[in-house]
């Protein structure tokens, strides 16, 4: 029911998607949002860019900590604690993610100590790797203030460099110092595979 609501109508929250993730020269159309047209909606959204696409995702689901964002094309992302830790549709996708240890996520970026160092081995089903050992290490980088919809919001900037056999990159995290909710990301997920995300509702509760 919430799916099928999602993919009716004209409102560029339900239309647009992320059909094509193939190379683009000049890189994602701009993708112009309302706060009417976000509040309209009554699922929390989030905005996704790659390097030739741009779309909007709707939470539809939520199983414990892990979230289900869905875009119009049917493309999902699964996120847990601001983290992807799946993707359908892409392309290039990641298949699996599991912590050796606690996740630095769970525990909350606003609370991990400069230095933090953890393990996390994921799928990749872009050449059939499966197990791939990736280690990270957080670094805080300050305070910045990023607009969402016209609006400012000051949040804690975390770094996570990132290291696995043939691949390297740093993943960026914008986070509200008070709860550690991840606003804001740039993330490295696989050598073919970045997204950024953007929370349209920061604010909203049943987005966390």
């Amino acid at each position: 029911m919430g799916l099928a609501w999602l993919l009716a109508g004209c409102n560029p929250l339900m239309t647009a998607s992320l059909d094509t993730f193939k190379a683009a020269v000049s890189g994602p159309a701009p993708l112009t949002l309302s706060q009417a047209q976000v509040d309209a909606v009554p699922y929390p959204q989030i905005k996704v860019t790659t390097l030739s696409s741009e779309g909007v995702m709707a939470l539809i689901r939520q199983r414990g900590d892990l979230q289900f964002w869905v875009a119009s094309g049917k493309q999902v992302l699964l996120l847990r604690d601001g983290l992807v830790v799946r993707t359908v549709g892409l392309g290039v996708d990641l298949d699996g993610t599991r912590w050796q240890g606690q996740s630095p996520f769970e525990l909350g970026l606003h609370r991990v100590p400069e230095g933090y160092r953890s393990t996390r081995q994921i799928d990749v089903v872009d050449g059939y790797r499966m197990g791939v050992t990736l280690t990270s290490r957080m670094t805080r980088k300050g305070f910045e203030t990023i607009e969402i919809l016209d609006k400012p919001y000051t949040l804690l900037r975390v770094d996570e460099d990132v290291e696995a056999p043939g691949f390297q990159a740093r993943n960026r995290y914008w986070v509200n110092p008070g709860d550690g909710f991840i606003v804001q990301s740039e993330q490295h997920l696989t050598p073919r595979l970045t997204l950024f995300i953007t929370q349209l509702q920061p604010t909203r509760k049943d987005a966390q």
